[in-house]
């Protein structure tokens, strides 16, 4: 071996340890193996920065966008929902169609995002039905994994295999390449689970009983929201009119907190019938004619801003759940930590409502019976405050968490917050018309994922800043990063002498134990790292291996991308499994016992399968 091949391998190794033990993050992880190969030499600069502008990476990126309108909009709940309605309560039949719905899903949205999507409601109906959760988790995580085998877009390994043959000059796998043998997965996954699978799931109960959470439309009432909120109406004559709610000062002159705005729609000015929306101000929110405002205070603060700025007090329009609780708007409970930066400090200090986007409706502390003012009032650990405000904002309060625990979110989300429900048809429609264009064959992957990236945008099923929020740059680096380990190993000739090494041991024996030996290592592989890095190992090997039999290659890339999947040993093996494993108080040995013998049989069927589509 070469001194390169021994650095290549060093770094591989490294690299291993680094993701099994998870002591840095693995995009960490992956940008380290950048500067590795770069600064040994290894690789150029040019490199080790194409992953960054490969087609794949941009490819996944778009199609984060169209996942996130897809639940934004609530398309995949409603499915979801409607399916886990036909069930029933019947444990085999609820079984069938959630594993069936979620490989159908998996086969269009990212494997992580159908299951957190799909665990509240499988979790809620168990509960309903009085089947242990420990019956649903794992077949709903194992469903989720195998339905990412049936098309090109479902996971990320089915994109990478296929652009790693289109670099070598062969052509790239199509939409459907993978529709056969992942159909049969999924088949073969239904059938052993009702024949054998379920019988192998353990009959658990959690370990803790968790403490449920008062809903939203709850709150609304324990908290007395309509005793201390009106409605205020700006007429013609207000001088209120051309304001910015900054610039009007009623919370600091008045101490009000403006909830919510409701306006009549342009369009409908001039008419018999008018039609208002409503919306969450923003401090530079201008005020118009006719401007119905929802409020909150002591109404002596009320009626003193109403003079003052010439305001109609609205009192036989008394305040409804609707009026501060809506799909983007909501109200949560959020309880300081021990040690939040916001101890000692009053909300006025803080200028919460700038710093946060959130409104706070009431401040209680424990043992405290009169009421605090929520101007002055220095903040303590365990306090707690009723916030109101946008639902994306109350939500982005959980990545704070040295500052907050944020209550009741489960709640919120079952109540659709964040979702468009009116946007679902025309999300629908632009993920049928990408279907159709890249299952055609009328625009590379990376063109029509754009496309539909940029047609759920313009359409408003998602707002640009959403769109980048959708996009999951943890797992986008992994892959741009791992990128340059196969450009590494084929450069420096270590894909070549693993391939040799394979061909040596079972060559002889002929290609189908060479395609039995990828998939072996494939499997072995995604049970200690990443499916995408596995793929992104394996791939160059799989290629080299028929480069170095002559014969053709799409069996094995095929083989690489369906192992990749099989990630059903262990929780730690995919994110997937994590999700599950708690809800479900599974052991590690529960995901063992059930996927070992599926991860035979998709062994078997890729074996017979694969060289019938591919032949060698």
């Amino acid at each position: 071996m070469t001194a390169d091949m021994w650095i290549t391998l060093v770094i591989l190794i490294v690299m291993m340890v680094l993701f099994v033990s998870e002591k840095l993050r693995v995009d960490l992880v992956a940008l380290c193996v950048v500067l590795a190969l770069t600064l040994t030499g290894i690789v150029t600069a040019e490199e080790a920065m194409a992953g960054f502008s490969s087609t794949s990476v941009l490819s996944i990126a778009f199609l984060f966008v169209v996942g996130g309108a897809v639940f934004q909009t609530g398309l995949a709940a409603a499915i979801g929902d409607a399916i886990l309605k036909i069930a029933g309560t019947n444990q085999t039949r609820l079984l069938m169609i959630m594993m069936l719905t979620v490989s159908i899903l998996s086969a269009f949205i990212s494997s992580t995002g159908v299951v957190a999507l799909m665990l509240p409601a499988v979790m809620s109906v168990a509960q309903r039905a009085k089947i242990p959760a420990s019956k649903l988790g794992i077949p709903l995580a194992f469903s989720a994994l195998i339905g990412g085998t049936t098309t090109l877009i479902a996971t990320p390994p089915n994109i990478i295999v296929s652009e790693v043959m289109q670099d070598a000059g062969y052509p790239p796998f199509e939409f459907f390449s993978y529709t056969l043998p992942g159909v049969l997965l999924v088949i073969a996954w239904l059938a052993y689970m009702l024949i054998i699978g379920q019988r192998l799931l353990p009959e658990r109960k959690p370990d803790t009983v968790v403490q449920r959470m008062e809903t939203p439309a709850e709150l609304f009432t324990l908290y007395q929201l309509p005793d201390n909120m009106y409605r205020l109406r700006v007429p013609s004559q207000s001088n209120l009119i051309g304001t910015s709610i900054a610039a009007s000062r009623l919370g600091s002159d008045f101490n009000i907190a403006v909830a919510s705005l409701s306006r009549m729609n342009e369009s409908r000015r001039i008419g018999s019938r008018s039609e208002q929306t409503v919306q969450y101000p923003e401090a530079d929110t201008v005020f118009q004619e006719d401007d119905v405002l929802v409020v909150q205070g002591d109404i002596r603060d009320i009626t003193r801003a109403a003079g003052y700025w010439n305001l109609a007090i609205m009192a036989n329009h008394p305040i409804q759940e609707g009026d501060v609780i809506t799909n983007e708007v909501g109200i949560a409970e959020m309880v300081l930590r021990p040690r939040s930066s916001l101890n000692g400090k009053s909300l006025s200090e803080l200028q919460f409502g700038s710093a946060y986007h959130l409104t706070v409706l009431n401040l209680r502390r424990p043992g405290a019976h009169a009421p605090l003012d929520l101007k002055t009032t220095p903040l303590k650990f365990g306090d707690v405050l009723l916030v109101q405000g946008r639902w994306k904002d109350i939500y982005a309060l959980k990545r704070l968490r040295h500052d907050f625990i944020v209550m009741g979110e489960p709640e919120a989300a079952e109540m659709g917050a964040f979702l468009r429900l009116t946007h679902a048809p025309i999300t629908l429609t632009i993920l049928v018309l990408m279907i159709v264009v890249l299952a055609l064959d009328l625009l590379p992957l990376t063109v029509a994922s754009l496309l539909a990236a940029v047609a759920v945008v313009l359409t408003g099923c998602l707002s640009m800043d959403e769109a980048y929020e959708s996009i999951d740059l943890k797992s986008l680096i992994l892959i741009a990063g791992m990128l340059p380990m196969g450009t590494a190993l084929v450069k420096v000739g270590l894909a070549d002498a693993a391939a040799d090494l394979l061909i040596q041991t079972v060559g002889e024996l002929g290609p189908l134990y060479v395609l039995a030996g990828l998939f072996i290592l494939t499997l072995i592989s995604t049970q200690i790292i990443s499916n995408t890095a596995s793929a992104l190992l394996v791939a160059p090997i799989a290629l080299a291996a028929a480069q170095g039999l002559n014969v053709n290659p799409q069996a094995f890339m095929m083989s690489v991308a369906i192992a990749a999947a099989m990630a059903l040993l262990s929780p730690v093996a995919s994110p997937v499994n994590m999700l599950v494993m708690s809800p479900g108080n599974y052991r590690f040995s529960d995901f063992a016992r059930v996927g070992a013998p599926m991860m035979v049989i998709a062994f078997i069927i890729s074996m017979i399968v694969l060289p019938v589509m591919w032949p060698f």
